[in-house]
C-alpha cells in the first residue's frame, strides 16, 4: 500500500523535467481591456534568457504562414518535456538552421520586453540571430506599444464618403436575399464581418454620428449569437477606444474565416466585380479569409452547425493534422487472477473464473489509433495504483450494460441552504468522495460511502505505531480524527473549480484569486500554490493518469502543469476570450478547452500545437466530456444544446437540443451507450449515444465533404428526470454505471412557487 508520504502527496519523477516557459504570442495573457502586463510572468522569465531565443524562432515559424491561413494554429509554446524522443524543431540549435523570417513588429515587441527587463545577453543573441540591429525604443503601453497598434489600425484609413457605407451594406444584403438558395446560406456569412469592419472604419476616420447611426440600423439585423459582440462593439465610439480593447483584438487582423464552395465563391466574385469599388469589396479582400472548398454548397442546417464563433468558421486545413484518439494499453495486473480466484472460492462460484480472465485479456488489446506509449512521459505506477486498477476492473466486470430499455439508476445529492453559494462540484473516480466549492472561499470534502474521512497521524504518533501491522495505510491513518466532512481554507475569493486526482489522494482547486491550490486528502492541508494565471481561474482538471493537470482562466489561456513543478509546462494561447472549461483526453496526450469565444480547441500536450478547432456553439461553452473510447467529444453550454464531435475528422455529428436553459454538466456512461446532461433547467436528461455511434461509420466519411448532422432529438432522448428546483452542477457515472448527480436546492424559487 502507501509506504511514505512522498507517494501520496505529490510524487516526483526524475525523467519528467520541464523546460522553462516562454511568453507566447506577444504576451497573450495581457488583458487588452485594462492594458496591464503579466507581472507574474517576470518570475517565469528569471534565469531563462536563453529561452527568449526559442521564442523568437518559434514566433517566426508561426508567422510564416499568416498570409495563407488565419491564426487558428499559430501557438507558441515552451520546449517539450524531456523524454526519449525530443523534438528537433523545438531546440534553438536546429531552428537556427532553418530559413526563418521573423515579423518585424513581433521582433520589436520581443526586443522591447528584453530591454525593459534588462535581459542584455538575450537581447544580443536575438539581434544576432535575426540580423536586426536597429535601435528599439521602450514602449509605453506594454509589448508592441503605440507604434504597433497604429500600424495595424492604419489599414482602416479611408478617403471614401461616409454616407455610402450604409447604402453599400444594404446593397450587399439585397444581393444575398436575391441569391439562389444554393448560394444564399454560405454567402450570408460575410454580412457580420463586413458590418463590423465598416463600423470600425467609420469610427477610425472620425465619423462618430454616421457610425452610431449605422450601428443602430444594421446591428439589429445580425444573428442572435452576435448580439453580445455587437453590444461590446457599440462601446467603441472614438479612435482612442480602438486600442486596448478585447473586441478590437479579435477584428484588427484578417482572422475572420468564411467557408464557401467554389460555386458560391464565383457567385460572390461576380457581384463584387459588377459592383466596382467601395468599402464592401475592399473589406472582403483585405479583412476576410475565404476558405474555398470543392464540392456542392452547404445547406442552411450545415452552415448553422459550424457558424457562430467570434473568429468565424475553421479552415479545413486546421483539422487535417493527425490526432491519436485511441487509448493506451492497460498495464499488466499480475495479482488480479489470484484475488479473483480467492473471491470466487468464498462465494462458491468457481465457474466464473474463465470469463473474467478472458475479459482481462480483451481489455489489453492494442488500439491502432493509440499514441506511442513513450510519446509523453507518464508516471510509473505504484503498488497502490495496481491495487486501484484491480478494483476498477472487478467493478467493470459487474457493470450493467445500459441501453434504451435498461436506463441507469440515478442518485442525486442535494445541497440545502446553499442557494447562490455552491460554485462547483466534483466526484472522485471511484465514487467515494464528493467535493464542492463555495463563493465564500471554502472547499468541503465529504465521504459518500459509509467510511469516514481519516487524517494522517502526527509525527509523534507515527513513532509509536505497530511495526508488525500488515497494512501500512491502517498504521498511518488516525481513526480517532475520522469525520464525515472536511473543510479546506486557503483561497482569498470565490472558488470556481475543483477536481480529484485519479487515486483520490489529491484535490485541485482554482478561484478568483488567480491561484491553483493542491490539497492532500490525507493530511488535509495545502501542499502547493501554483501562480501563473493573471486573473481568475475558471477550471482545473487532472489527467486520467495523474501527475499532469490543466487549467483555464480569464487571461484567455489554458495551461498544462505538473504537480511537482510550480511553473506551467505548456501555455495554450489562441482563444479570443476566457477559457471557461478544460478537459483531458483519456490517453492524457491532449487537452480540450472551451471558451467564451464559442469555439473548442484540442491541444497536443507534446508540443502545444492546436490540432482541432471546433466551431458551432452559439454561446459560452461550459462543459466538455470525452467518450470512454476517446474518439468523440461532447460539449454544451449557454446555447442549451449538447453537441457531439468526431475527433478523427473534426466534424460535428450530432446535436441534441431539449434543455430550456444553460447546460452545466455532461457525462458518458462507462460503456459509452448513454450520455447524461444537466443544467439550470433543473432536470437530468439521458440520451441514446449508441444510436449516434450506429450512424457514424468511419469508412463512409470523407473529410472534404460536409457530413449530415443527426438532429432528431426526440428519438435520441431516452428520458427526462426533473428535480425539485435544484440546478444540476455535476453528473458522474460510477464504475458499475450508476448515475450520480449533485446540485444546490434553490429555496428562493420554491418558496415563491409555494406562495403563489
Amino acid at each position: 500500500m502507501i509506504v511514505n508520504m512522498s507517494d501520496s502527496g505529490g510524487p516526483t519523477y526524475a525523467s519528467l523535467t520541464p523546460a522553462n516557459p516562454t511568453i507566447i504570442n506577444g504576451l497573450a495573457g495581457v488583458d487588452l481591456q485594462t492594458g496591464q502586463q503579466l507581472t507574474t510572468h517576470q518570475a517565469v522569465m528569471n534565469n531563462t534568457e536563453h529561452t527568449m531565443v526559442n521564442m523568437v524562432n518559434t514566433v517566426g515559424v508561426a508567422t510564416a504562414g499568416v498570409q495563407t491561413l488565419p491564426q487558428h494554429n499559430m501557438t507558441t509554446v515552451i520546449p517539450a518535456v524531456a523524454h526519449q524522443q525530443p523534438l528537433p524543431d523545438l531546440t534553438p540549435d536546429t531552428m537556427v538552421n532553418h530559413a526563418v523570417h521573423v515579423d518585424r513588429n513581433t521582433l520589436v515587441a520581443v526586443l522591447q520586453f528584453l530591454k525593459k527587463n534588462n535581459f542584455k545577453r538575450a537581447e544580443e543573441l536575438v539581434r544576432q540571430e535575426a540580423n536586426f540591429f536597429e535601435t528599439v525604443e521602450d514602449s509605453k503601453q506594454g509589448i508592441g506599444g503605440d507604434a504597433e497598434v497604429s500600424s495595424v489600425l492604419s489599414a482602416y484609413k479611408s478617403e471614401g464618403d461616409p454616407a455610402e457605407y450604409e447604402d453599400a451594406y444594404k446593397s450587399l444584403q439585397s444581393f444575398i436575399e436575391k441569391s439562389l438558395d444554393a448560394y444564399k446560406h454560405e454567402v450570408s456569412l460575410v454580412l457580420y464581418p463586413v458590418f463590423v469592419h465598416m463600423y470600425l472604419e467609420l469610427v477610425y476616420n472620425g465619423h462618430e454620428k454616421v457610425a452610431k447611426s449605422f450601428l443602430e440600423k444594421m446591428g439589429n439585423r445580425q444573428e442572435d449569437c452576435y448580439r453580445e459582440d455587437v453590444h461590446k462593439l457599440s462601446l467603441v465610439t472614438l479612435r482612442d477606444h480602438m486600442t486596448g480593447y478585447q473586441i478590437m483584438d479579435n477584428f484588427r487582423s484578417s482572422q475572420f474565416t468564411v467557408r464557401m464552395s467554389r460555386d458560391t465563391y464565383s457567385h460572390l466574385k461576380r457581384y463584387l466585380t459588377e459592383y466596382g469599388g467601395g468599402p464592401v469589396p475592399r473589406i472582403i479582400h483585405d479583412r476576410l479569409y475565404l476558405d474555398v472548398y470543392e464540392g456542392v454548397p452547404r445547406s442552411r442546417a450545415q452552415v448553422l452547425a459550424t457558424a457562430g464563433a467570434q473568429e468565424g468558421e475553421v479552415p479545413k486545413q486546421v483539422n487535417k493534422s493527425k490526432l491519436y484518439y485511441g487509448l493506451l494499453k492497460e498495464p499488466e495486473l499480475p495479482s488480479l487472477h489470484m484475488e479473483e480466484e480467492e473471491g470466487e472460492e468464498e462465494g462458491d462460484k468457481p465457474k466464473k473464473k474463465k470469463p473474467k480472465k478472458d475479459a482481462l485479456q480483451k481489455s489489453k488489446k492494442n488500439d491502432p489509433n493509440a499514441p506511442p506509449t513513450n510519446r509523453i512521459p507518464l508516471p510509473e505506477l505504484r503498488e497502490i495504483d495496481f491495487v486501484e486498477k484491480a478494483k476498477a476492473f472487478r467493478d467493470a466486470l459487474k457493470r450493467v450494460t445500459l441501453s434504451k430499455d435498461t436506463l441507469p439508476s440515478i442518485c442525486f445529492y442535494t445541497f440545502l441552504n446553499a442557494t447562490g453559494n455552491i460554485t462547483a462540484v466534483d466526484i472522485s473516480d471511484d465514487s467515494s468522495l464528493l467535493a464542492y466549492c463555495t463563493s465564500d472561499s471554502q472547499v468541503r470534502v465529504q465521504s459518500i460511502t459509509p467510511s469516514k474521512l481519516r487524517c494522517m497521524k502526527s509525527a509523534e504518533q507515527l513513532n509509536d505505531i505497530d511495526k508488525d501491522a500488515d497494512d501500512v495505510l491502517v498504521r498511518m491513518m488516525d481513526d480517532r480524527t475520522a469525520e464525515p466532512v472536511r473543510t479546506l481554507l486557503g483561497h482569498s475569493g470565490p472558488i470556481y473549480a475543483c477536481c480529484f486526482s485519479p487515486d483520490r489522494n489529491l484535490l485541485l482547486t482554482g478561484g478568483e484569486d488567480g491561484t491553483i491550490r493542491l490539497w492532500s486528502m490525507q493530511t488535509w492541508t495545502c501542499l502547493v500554490v501554483y501562480k501563473g494565471h493573471v486573473f481568475a481561474v475558471w477550471d482545473v482538471r487532472f489527467s486520467p493518469h495523474g501527475y499532469y493537470f490543466a487549467s483555464g482562466g480569464h487571461d484567455r489561456t489554458g495551461r498544462l502543469w505538473a504537480t511537482d513543478h510550480h511553473q506551467p509546462l505548456r501555455i495554450f494561447a489562441g482563444h479570443f476570450s476566457d477559457v471557461d472549461v478544460v478537459q483531458f483526453h483519456p490517453n492524457s496526450n491532449y487537452v480540450a478547452s472551451g471558451s467564451s469565444d464559442r469555439s473548442i480547441r484540442v491541444w497536443d500536450c507534446l508540443n502545444g500545437n492546436c490540432t482541432r478547432v471546433l466551431t458551432g456553439h452559439k454561446d459560452v461553452i461550459d462543459t466538455l466530456a470525452f467518450s470512454p473510447c476517446g474518439r468523440f467529444l461532447a460539449s454544451a453550454g449557454g446555447d442549451k444544446r449538447v453537441l457531439v464531435w468526431d475527433l478523427a475528422h473534426g466534424h460535428l455529428i450530432a446535436e441534441m437540443a431539449s434543455h430550456t436553459s444553460t447546460v452545466y454538466t455532461i457525462a458518458f456512461s462507462r460503456d459509452c451507450n448513454i450520455l447524461a446532461s444537466g443544467g439550470m433547467d433543473n432536470c437530468v436528461k439521458l440520451w441514446d449515444f449508441s444510436r449516434v455511434l450506429e450512424d457514424n461509420h468511419e469508412d463512409d466519411i470523407n473529410v472534404s465533404n460536409n457530413p449530415d448532422i443527426k438532429r432528431c432529438s426526440e428519438s435520441l432522448l431516452l428520458g427526462t428526470f426533473p428535480t425539485k428546483n435544484t440546478p444540476v452542477l455535476a453528473t458522474h457515472f460510477t464504475r458499475r454505471n450508476v448515475l450520480l448527480a449533485a446540485g444546490p436546492f434553490d429555496g428562493t424559487v420554491y418558496s415563491q412557487q409555494a406562495a403563489t
